[in-house]
């Protein structure tokens, strides 16, 4: 994908962001003032949000929160802490893309700036004596010069691409004594100096940059000078250029086009994160289907039990049984018993998962809710999947994290050519026109050209009355190069590495779909057995009844009771496990959020469009079937 296909679909994300509740999102608003200001004003960031969404107390009735599968997700999308975590990733992107538009090097490698000497070549005694020649480095009324601390950056830093201004104004009194009198005429030579210099600089993609210089100082001193008080304007153009080391759009573009390509690879990244959260809510919905039939079936079976341990007591009673048969009812109601306490605290502890997946923060309405979850498993009767090839293309073109990992190759790519320009000698031109002014009160001997204030020294810049052009070759060759290598072989090391891992991963996808096929298919045998078993005791169990009443009989029936519940636990099993197996393949094929028709910006928004209901008879809070119903004590007698 090409620079400008990445912006198109930036571009599009953004308006299908702004259709889809995007108001939600966290963002970045910039202050509300004229532009000159607006960049120098801190822009206002939303407070998180801890809240959960409206959807949530919409599904609570009577102290029940009544959930569809999709209501699930749509809940989880909008409350679930962690993807509101991930939500600033695509924002930071957007932000790393802003500063790789502005250059510079990257955050905290700090940048040197030299110090500007504050005295004007040839104006006043100190001016004259540098202009000479004769100045030893120390002489007043000049600041020193000075670099600050460098970090260095692998690769070259691209040139600062915002224009900076710089303006540095100087006040000094100064008082120097004079052994040598023969320039200042004076013991102690008093000076008041102004200065002003403004710097304006701009970096190009091309690796060199243009800087305006205007400076002006203004000289009073008490030495017999031609001109007292004076002023010594001059203003330049330095344009510098690397030709070799440094040089080229394609070089000092390089972080920009990292950081276009990253905005879309944070995004799917965030799909990503997306796609694991909604494939993590519909296990735990389903978990917690299965254990609420668990818990029904466990209750069913302990009513049974309670019943024939009821009626045991009625035979020894009326001396029908031996008394040795109490224990044995007692044992197995107890057993039951404790079975359904199981099942009980399981539905518990599967309703406290799903309800963290579906809330911010801990909300007293939403604990004491109990879920009753409105959809069932459904396991069509047959299952045609494409070929193993077909659905390799499907993965490789819809997972986030196979576009994700190719936005990150080609980000890796990009950033070779930092390692690779830095093999170069350097090789520096530099150009300079420079003109200058003096002007001033005249003085014993004074020119009158040079008689006059500010505008008079500004003209002769402007007419170029005293103009100097240089040019300047600067050439640097590192005896061995050694670092540069270094630095150029482990990229190239890291590069290569990097696509035997992507390379491993797509083995990987391979494997993972032909295994999710299998345990599908596994999943789907087990649970038609476990179907047909059931079926089978259904029929034992009414085959049983058919017959004659009588101690005998009845034990078997109630064998054949417990046996069909087991049953009905295994098919439960095996369905839940049919509905794992299915969402584990449409995650390994990317296709978890397009079918159930959620949008990158409903995640990204934190809102789903779609309007939560709750049905009139929700299917799942119906009487469970009643249990079956033996023969009493009286009837078999």
């Amino acid at each position: 994908m090409n620079t400008r296909e990445i912006r198109r679909t930036l571009a599009a994300g953004v308006c299908l962001v702004s259709l889809c509740g995007a108001q939600d999102q966290p963002y970045i608003v910039r202050p509300q003032v004229m532009a000159p200001i607006r960049s120098y004003m801190a822009p206002t960031v939303p407070p998180i949000r801890l809240t959960n969404s409206n959807r949530l107390y919409s599904l609570i009735r009577g102290g029940n929160l009544y959930l569809t599968l999709q209501d699930a997700i749509a809940l989880a999308i909008e409350n679930n802490l962690n993807l509101e975590i991930a939500r600033y990733g695509p924002l930071l992107a957007d932000a790393g893309l802003e500063r790789a538009k502005a250059g510079g090097p990257y955050r905290g490698v700090p940048a040197g700036n030299a110090q500007i000497a504050s005295v004007d070549s040839g104006l006043g005694v100190n001016g004259s004596t540098q202009s000479a020649g004769l100045s030893t480095g120390g002489g007043g009324g000049g600041g020193g010069g000075g670099g600050g601390t460098t970090i260095q950056q692998v690769g070259q830093i691209t040139p600062n691409l915002d224009a900076v201004l710089q303006s540095t104004v100087n006040f000094s009194h100064l008082s120097q004594p004079q052994p040598l009198q023969v320039l200042s005429q004076t013991n102690a030579l008093i000076q008041s100096v102004h200065t002003y210099n403004a710097v304006i600089q701009q970096g190009l993609l091309t690796g060199g940059t243009v800087q305006f210089r205007d400076y002006e100082q203004y000289l009073k001193e008490n030495a017999q000078d031609n001109l007292n008080p004076a002023v010594g304007p001059f203003m330049n153009v330095a344009i510098t250029q690397p030709l070799l080391q440094g040089f080229g759009v394609k070089l000092n573009d390089r972080d920009i086009r990292r950081q276009t390509i990253n905005t879309v690879a944070a995004r799917e990244q965030f799909r990503a994160q997306l796609l694991n959260l909604v494939v993590s809510v519909i296990n735990l919905y389903w978990d917690l289907v299965g254990a609420r039939d668990e818990m029904t079936q466990r209750q069913h079976a302990l009513e049974i039990t309670q019943k024939f341990r009821e009626d045991t007591k009625y035979e020894i009673s009326v001396g029908a049984i031996a008394a040795v048969d109490l224990p044995r009812a007692e044992a197995d109601f107890a057993s039951r018993r404790q079975d359904t306490v199981i099942a009980q605290n399981a539905v518990r502890n599967r309703s406290i998962l799903l309800k963290e997946a579906l809330s911010h923060t801990e909300d007293p309405i939403l604990e004491a809710a109990e879920i009753i979850p409105l959809d069932r498993i459904e396991v069509p009767d047959t299952v045609e999947l494409a070929p193993l090839r077909e659905l390799v293309a499907t993965a490789m073109a819809k997972r986030p994290d196979v576009l994700a990992s190719n936005y990150s190759d080609q980000m890796a790519e990009i950033n070779l050519a930092g390692t690779t320009n830095p093999l170069l000698p350097s090789l520096t031109v530099q150009a300079v026109t420079q003109d200058r002014g003096v002007a001033g009160s005249p003085g014993p001997g004074a020119n009158p050209y040079f008689v006059g204030g500010y505008g008079t020294a500004v003209g002769q810049v402007l007419r170029h009355n005293f103009p100097t052009n240089q040019a300047r070759a600067t050439f640097s060759i590192p005896i061995g190069n050694r670092v540069a290598q270094a630095d150029y072989g482990i990229d190239q090391l890291q590069f290569q590495q990097s696509k035997l891992s992507s390379q491993r991963d797509t083995n990987k996808i391979v494997v993972d779909i032909a295994a999710q096929m299998s345990a599908l298919q596994q999943a789907r045998g087990r649970y038609i057995v476990a179907r047909d078993h059931r079926v089978l005791q259904e029929q034992l169990l009414e085959a049983e009844r058919k017959k004659s009443a009588g101690t005998q009989t009845y034990n078997a029936i109630m064998a054949d009771q417990r046996a069909l519940i087991a049953a009905q636990l295994s098919e439960g099993n095996a369905l839940t496990s049919v509905a794992h197996a299915q969402t584990a393949l449409d995650q390994v094929l990317g296709l978890t959020l397009e079918k159930y028709h959620i949008a990158l910006e409903e995640g990204l928004g934190g809102h789903v469009g779609r309007e939560s209901t709750i049905p009139d008879l929700p299917p799942a809070t119906k009487e469970p079937p009643p249990a079956t119903k033996e023969p009493t004590a009286t009837e078999k007698k």
